[in-house]
């Protein structure tokens, strides 16, 4: 089952459109990058599907629940990490994944034995006992990502996950994004304006002033757009939409 699907989403505000008609789907176990600009719209598409906004016009479907008509089916089959930190810094790792997991019913060895796994996958189980203020920015990235993933969604959110995170700390969060979504059968819904990081999805959708220029592979945009690089492609896409 297709684990997003999104068709003809349209939202305005007064009489700017942030997004006009858009449309693109996501299976499981792919990693899709949601490409655009600052201001492209990717904020407000990601407030709607994570039911802080709401559309006006158009479908989403989450695992074929309607994200209107059964919004807590679609929720509960995602996990988000947003572009703002939410960890308290003053705690230790484990205490807040488990104050994130009492939110989400999980208490006791259940939720200690969900904390190290997630941990785990991103090789930081050992930090646990740790204050999240004595880490990096990219340790605590793993951190957020892995506290999304306690409750196992079959669905993962990522806002801009790599925001103020150095080069090298980029490279491992995508490297364990992608075997995240091999291993595991996650599907990967990845935020971002920067190009570099997302040459290793399986598609990339290019989201500009609220409408999708291009949907495929990284390679189908390069012959799309006669160019070589997915970076060619985005700035060839980009730049040929009128002021």
């Amino acid at each position: 089952m297709t684990a997003v699907a999104i068709r003809d989403l349209s939202k305005s505000y007064g009489r700017t459109k942030a997004l006009d008609a858009v449309s693109f789907s996501v299976e499981p176990g792919e990693v899709a990058a949601l490409l655009g600009l600052n201001g492209a719209g990717k904020s407000t598409l990601f407030q709607i599907l994570t039911g802080l906004f709401v559309a006006d016009a158009g479908s989403v479907a989450i695992f074929g629940h309607d994200l209107a008509r059964a919004p807590i089916p679609a929720l509960t089959a995602m996990g988000m990490v947003f572009q703002a930190a939410v960890l308290d810094v003053d705690l230790s790792v484990a205490q807040n994944l488990r104050f994130y997991a009492g939110l989400h019913g999980l208490r006791g060895k259940r939720a200690d034995t969900e904390a190290t796994a997630a941990l785990g996958r991103f090789r930081i189980a050992d930090l646990a006992g740790q204050k999240v203020r004595e880490l990096s920015g990219g340790t605590r990235r793993k951190i957020e990502i892995a506290r999304a993933l306690m409750t196992r969604p079959p669905l993962l959110l990522l806002d801009e996950p790599s925001a103020g995170l150095d080069t090298q700390s980029r490279r491992d969060l995508v490297r364990d994004l992608v075997a995240l979504a091999k291993d595991e059968g996650t599907a990967i819904l990845w935020s971002t304006h920067l190009v570099d990081e997302v040459e290793a999805a399986a598609k990339v959708i290019v989201l500009h002033r609220g409408r999708v220029l291009a949907d495929g592979t990284p390679a189908a945009l390069a012959v799309q757009t006669n160019t070589a690089t997915l970076e060619a492609a985005f700035l060839a896409l980009t730049r040929a939409e009128p002021a």
